[in-house]
């Protein structure tokens, strides 16, 4: 346990952030994996799951929970799944 009293903040801070991030990337995960799975059945709501998982993606990128590349590829994932499907 940090003595320091900015230390001891900084314990308080990281705790916070750290639920923050957690709800974030689980949101993050159930969307693509809902997308994924529109995708798989051929779903007709397979565009609209995609998006909102792109929308996730993008937001988690902004926030700075994930790094922008990696954004990048998950969602460029994401649109050729759904393309394979379409076409």
């Amino acid at each position: 346990m940090p003595n320091i009293k900015s230390a001891k903040k900084r314990v308080k801070v990281i705790a916070t952030k750290t639920l923050r991030n957690k709800s974030i990337n689980s949101e993050l995960k159930t969307d693509v994996k809902k997308a994924n799975l529109a995708i798989e059945n051929g779903a007709e709501n397979k565009a609209e799951a995609v998006r909102v998982a792109m929308k996730r993606i993008d937001k988690a990128a902004a926030k700075g929970i994930l790094h922008k590349n990696t954004a990048a590829r998950r969602k460029s994932a994401l649109a050729r799944k759904l393309n394979a499907a379409n076409g």
